[in-house]
């Protein structure tokens, strides 16, 4: 049987409330489970001591037995001390989505003809002034 430490949510509509809980892997979320061994509040500030509630030496037990914690309760794990912090790779986190590119792409462009239409005036200049200054001569 394969185990499962994760969450399972209770709570009203846009009030989240989470237990976490061991479970077989292939129960439902919010289904059957083993054991409640925590619960998580989302809407509490992060500084609360209230937010992450866990019994550690549970969770350690099923973690025995072989039981795997999800993403998100590895993390609390992880904040606890109890599991290693582990390197996480998401190189495309900071990349912009396509329609910034394109944006981001089109203002190049355009600052780009700006700079050469500031450019070819200034080139231009002193031989309009030389046949203006003809103009004036005569």
């Amino acid at each position: 049987m394969a185990m499962k430490i994760r969450l399972s949510r209770g709570g009203s509509k846009k009030r989240p409330f989470y237990s976490i809980v061991a479970a077989d892997s292939r129960m439902p979320r919010d289904g059957r489970f083993i054991e409640k061994l925590g619960t998580y509040n989302p809407l509490l500030p992060k500084d609360s001591e209230d937010r992450v509630k866990m019994n550690v030496e549970r969770i350690q037990h099923w973690m025995d037995h072989g039981a795997q914690p999800s993403d998100r309760v590895a993390r609390f794990l992880e904040n606890a001390g109890v599991l290693d912090k582990k390197e996480r790779s998401n190189p495309k986190k900071g990349t912009p989505g396509q329609k910034a590119q394109d944006r981001a792409e089109e203002k190049a462009e355009k600052a780009k003809a700006a700079a050469e239409a500031a450019n070819a005036p200034a080139e231009e200049a002193p031989a309009e002034e030389t046949a203006s200054e003809e103009a004036t001569e005569e």
